[in-house]
């Protein structure tokens, strides 16, 4: 399994920025980064995409971030980051790092793990 680590979140007003972090790592399995995201849950709501990237730089993006947020990855230290500006308060959610991974050995079967959450609150 790989566990992930998140940090940066927290509370800030309305228009202003938060810069998350996720660090991913394995202490018994060699593994390789096929993709790493941010998902959101707001309370009442389902779990939504934020944004993911790729090993190869490729980047996708939820309606709602467009412009706002942007995502970016450091292959050699296995770490995703997510630069949210403008924030508003409906930005307001658990934000969840994810990663996709695979093992060199089998690169055809990918899997899954989560991370535990953290909190960013926008306020009015």
């Amino acid at each position: 399994q790989v566990q992930l680590v998140e940090s940066g979140g927290g509370l800030v007003q309305a228009g202003g920025s938060l810069r998350l972090s996720c660090v991913a790592s394995s202490s018994g399995t060699i593994f390789s980064i096929n993709a790493m995201g941010w998902y959101r849950q707001a309370p009442g709501k389902r779990r939504e995409l934020v944004a993911t990237v790729t090993s190869g730089g490729s980047t996708n993006y939820g309606d709602s971030v467009k412009g706002r947020f942007t995502i970016s990855g450091d292959n050699a230290k296995n770490t995703v980051y997510l630069q949210m500006n403008a924030l508003r308060p409906e930005d307001t959610a658990v934000y969840y790092c994810k990663v996709t991974w695979y093992r060199s050995t089998v690169p055809n079967a990918l899997y899954d793990n989560w991370g535990q959450g953290t909190q960013v609150t926008v306020s009015s």
